[in-house]
């Protein structure tokens, strides 16, 4: 196993999918693009079990939380405003927040990577 991989199970609530995925994203970085990419995932990264969280609470005070937290502003004001889709959007959110936190991560590993692979 390569050291990396000791890496990303250190990030909470990393699945198997999420670390397959890390590993195919950064293949053909160097060890120090490697170290960078990982700083800058791990800050970016969200938890599947924050975004749960963010979602329960907007179950019960403001709807939207957790669509802010991945970075989908108009989705957000959109459940805000309509008490997350009258609340069925909310629970839809709170049964997918796994997918929900993958989708967010993925694009934050590409992210990541272009960083790493200009950075260094």
């Amino acid at each position: 196993m390569e050291p990396f991989n000791y890496a990303y199970m250190s990030l909470p609530g990393i699945t198997h999918e999420e670390i397959a995925f890390l590993q195919h994203a950064n293949f053909d970085l160097n060890e120090n693009q490697k170290k960078y990419f990982f700083m800058i995932y791990s800050g970016k990264r969200r938890s599947p079990q924050d975004l749960l969280i963010f979602t329960i609470i907007g179950f019960f005070g403001v709807a939207g939380i957790q669509r802010f937290a991945t970075g989908q502003i108009g989705m957000g004001l959109l459940f805000f405003f309509t008490a997350g889709f009258c609340w069925i959007g909310t629970i839809v959110d709170l049964v997918n927040n796994h997918s929900l936190a993958l989708e967010y991560n993925k694009k934050m590993a590409y992210e990541s990577y272009q960083i790493a692979k200009m950075g260094s």
